[in-house]
């Protein structure tokens, strides 16, 4: 029995393997190739037996089963070793060797034998290696000095050598493409580019420059294009790393592989490390489903400790890292000497996206009535990534243009020459395709002069309502339709809005001379159907701002902690956005009056919307508006000056309002109507004592209705308008939505002080 084989369970497992072998000498003999036993195999065949290894546990057996298998393998190797040194050619006639001769090979590798002095290797010729003789046993001279045999090497994947890899800083990318993003980059040239460049100042004043700086805002704002260009600018070694490519299997490699990569830093410097998508890896240690992810965390926490200019040789390194979720990674990578700075890079502004276009456009050929500026108005909300979709689609747009007018002349062109040979009748459809395709071919490779590549302001206006702003895909709205023209009455609350909101956002600096920084809350109150949601659209529209809208029930969530983490993404993505509005819809729903019966999970909810009123984190270009018809179920505390310090109460409109709101419906779902139309909306409107805009909007809807019924009964011949008789009919089936007794309770609200 082998000695390799020292645990009983192996060594009855090794007789069974044979026994199988010895089963197969028949298909062996046939064949010439060895049976090929697996784990699962053998396994089975064991358990089928009446062995009494069936009653072994499954794992223990499957790895003797294993190493048994491995031994095996190794033995056969030996032995086609020796077959082939045998059967190498010699000048002596071989003589058979004896069946025991082999047998005390067999006995030979299984003891601990003393090593013997060796006997002169004969050179007949042969290549059969020298042997010595040890008490009738032939042993093989290639043993350990123990006499034990050399363990056999398994075969290896040769390891190819690493080439070296290009560190040098990124290309095609410059700070020239890049739009309204001043502000990052001036803050870059004093934590990066000056430290960088300018390390002898750092060192003469014993100061330690950054170590790391974080960019993070909404995806696709141009983080990671940034860090590509000011890395190209800057001109310094660069290594990128995408944060999910540290990560490996085996327990310790991520580690390592953080450590190669500050250690190949170190070998660089200066050098410049950019970490894409940080979150991936350095999340909260606190969080952590596994061990390896805080070991992770604590190994770049360690490497960062490391970058100090006494450590690296007064060679500065530098990592920059991106993320678009900076709550989610671990603290202790904020502090002071690892990530010093934060980096917010937000959805831009109006003017940052007419920059940003301009710079996507700088190579494009645009026609002169094409106005940028014009476009980012139309563009709220948009990033970087979809201003450049935009470019792509309005190109795209312009080439489908350009080539189908190449490709109809060639087809015109073939017909009239007769180039065409249908072999078989066709779809008339069908036909112009093919025929449409034969001319591409014609043409494939035909040149087009520049000067008919332009982009016109129509394919831009086309491409922004094709692409969709990535706010809109993460459940954002952005900035409304809704213009002051489409509000009608309500001239009192519309200037306090825009003194509170507007003017704040547009001039902030006059604001800032007077001591007024801190941005307002407003709370819109009042009976359902109002406006005020429109205010709060219309109000957005107005300043131009970015603007987020929320209902406040969907932000609740049954499960714990989720709900107050929804408040917190919210003013987050408000904060990368500002200035930007935060409306809360239906504000009740969210903020309930805290006190016995209020639920524990809904009290958390208050909590954490008054916590990030009170601008815990800076709540600075963030507006809040909320929107409800119940301020007696608000909590109180939000309403206190600092959070929804200002409350406008949106009333039922008088005459005068009604004949206003009713106008302006009209000429806005009928563009064209006529002056004495409008006119004789006076006597309806002022009949309508209680109505809502709501109601009035449903007003018009009713008398839309009997109209189409009256032209229904008179043929074709009726007049297609609205006559005094279908809004008649209209006022006999539309009733007020508030009634006396709800309106009556607003009323007591607002004597009771609440605007």
């Amino acid at each position: 029995m082998p000695a390799a084989l020292v645990n009983r369970l192996d060594r009855d497992i090794y007789q069974i393997v044979r026994k199988f072998e010895d089963e197969q000498s028949e298909k062996t003999a046939k064949t010439g190739v060895p049976p090929k036993f697996t784990v699962s195999g053998v396994y089975d065949r064991i358990k089928r037996s009446n062995s009494s290894l069936s009653r072994e546990k499954k794992r223990p057996l499957e790895d003797s089963i294993e190493r048994v298998l491995r031994f095996r393998k190794e033995e056969r190797l030996e032995d086609d070793e020796d077959q082939a040194m045998d059967d190498a050619p010699t000048d002596e006639p071989k003589v058979k060797e004896r069946d025991y001769f082999l047998m005390n090979k067999q006995i030979a590798r299984s003891w601990n034998v003393a090593r013997r002095e060796r006997t002169p290797e004969v050179t007949t010729g042969s290549t059969t290696p020298a042997v010595e003789t040890v008490d009738s046993a032939i042993v093989l001279t290639d043993r350990q000095p123990n006499g034990e045999p050399k363990s056999k090497k398994l075969k290896t994947r040769q390891v190819k050598e690493k080439e070296p890899v290009d560190r040098s800083p990124p290309a095609g990318v410059s700070l020239e493409d890049l739009g309204g993003m001043d502000d990052a980059i001036e803050q870059l040239i004093k934590d990066v580019a000056r430290p960088m460049r300018l390390t002898g100042a750092y060192i003469a004043a014993h100061a330690n420059p950054t170590r790391g700086v974080l960019l993070h805002g909404p995806p696709g704002c141009g983080k990671t294009m940034l860090a590509n260009a000011f890395a190209a600018r800057l001109g310094v070694a660069f290594i990128p790393v995408s944060a999910p490519s540290l990560v490996a299997g085996m327990s310790g490699e991520s580690e390592k592989k953080i450590r190669e990569l500050y250690e190949e830093a170190k070998g660089l410097a200066p050098c410049l490390v950019f970490i894409d998508e940080l979150d991936a890896i350095m999340g909260k240690r606190e969080n952590a489903q596994r061990e390896m992810e805080k070991r992770i965390v604590a190994q770049m926490l360690t490497c960062m400790d490391e970058l100090s200019l006494e450590k690296t040789g007064g060679k500065p390194i530098i990592t920059l890292a991106a993320t678009n979720r900076p709550d989610s990674i671990d603290p202790a990578l904020r502090r002071a000497g690892r990530f010093n700075r934060e980096i917010n890079i937000g959805v831009p502004n109006e003017q940052g996206r007419a920059m940003i276009m301009r710079a996507l456009t700088r190579k494009k050929k645009l026609s002169p009535e094409v106005n940028l500026d014009v476009l980012a108005k139309m563009t709220p909300g948009f990033v970087g990534a979809d201003l450049e979709d935009v470019i792509s689609v309005a190109t795209a747009d312009m080439l489908d243009r350009t080539t189908e007018q190449i490709v109809k002349q060639a087809v015109l062109d073939m017909e009239s020459n007769g180039l065409f040979s249908d072999g078989y009748e066709v779809a008339p459809r069908t036909r112009d395709l093919l025929r449409e395709l034969d001319a591409i071919n014609t043409i494939s490779g035909q040149s087009i002069e520049e000067e008919a590549c332009v982009l016109t302001q129509q394919d831009f206006v086309r491409a922004v309502s094709k692409v969709q702003p990535s706010a809109k895909r993460e459940g954002f709205t952005t900035i409304p339709d809704t213009t002051w023209s489409q509000v009608g009455a309500l001239k009192k609350v519309r200037e306090e809005l825009a003194l509170a909101i507007v003017r704040p956002i547009e001039t902030p600096e006059q604001f800032a001379t007077l001591g007024w920084k801190s941005p307002s809350g407003v709370l819109l109150w009042g009976p359902p159907g109002c406006g005020k949601t429109l205010l709060a659209k219309a109000v957005a529209n107005e300043a131009k701002a970015n603007f987020i809208s929320v209902k406040g029930p969907e932000l609740l969530n049954k499960y714990v902690g989720e709900s107050e983490r929804s408040v917190r993404q919210v003013f987050t993505r408000a904060r990368s956005s500002a200035p930007c509005i935060l409306f809360f819809d239906e504000l009740d729903a969210l903020v309930p009056r805290r006190g016995d019966n209020i639920a524990e999970s809904s009290a958390r909810v208050v909590n954490m919307l008054l916590t990030e009123l009170d601008g815990m984190d800076s709540r600075a270009g963030v507006y809040v508006i909320g929107a409800t018809n119940r301020p007696d179920m608000i909590d109180s505390a939000i309403l206190r000056p600092g959070r929804l310090g200002t409350s406008l109460f949106v009333d039922l409109p008088d005459e005068a309002g009604r004949v206003d709101i009713l106008q302006t419906r009209m000429k806005n779902v009928l563009p064209d109507i006529a002056e004495h139309d409008l006119l004789a909306l006076d006597p309806i409107a002022r009949r309508c004592d209680g109505f809502s805009g709501a109601d009035l909007e449903n007003l018009h809807i009713a008398a839309a209705k009997a109209a189409v019924e009256r032209m229904d009964l008179q043929g074709e011949g009726s007049v297609r308008t609205l006559t005094p008789a279908d809004w008649e009919a209209a006022l006999g089936k539309i009733q007020p939505s508030v009634s006396q007794q709800a309106y009556a309770k607003f009323t007591r609200l607002k004597e009771k002080g609440w605007s």
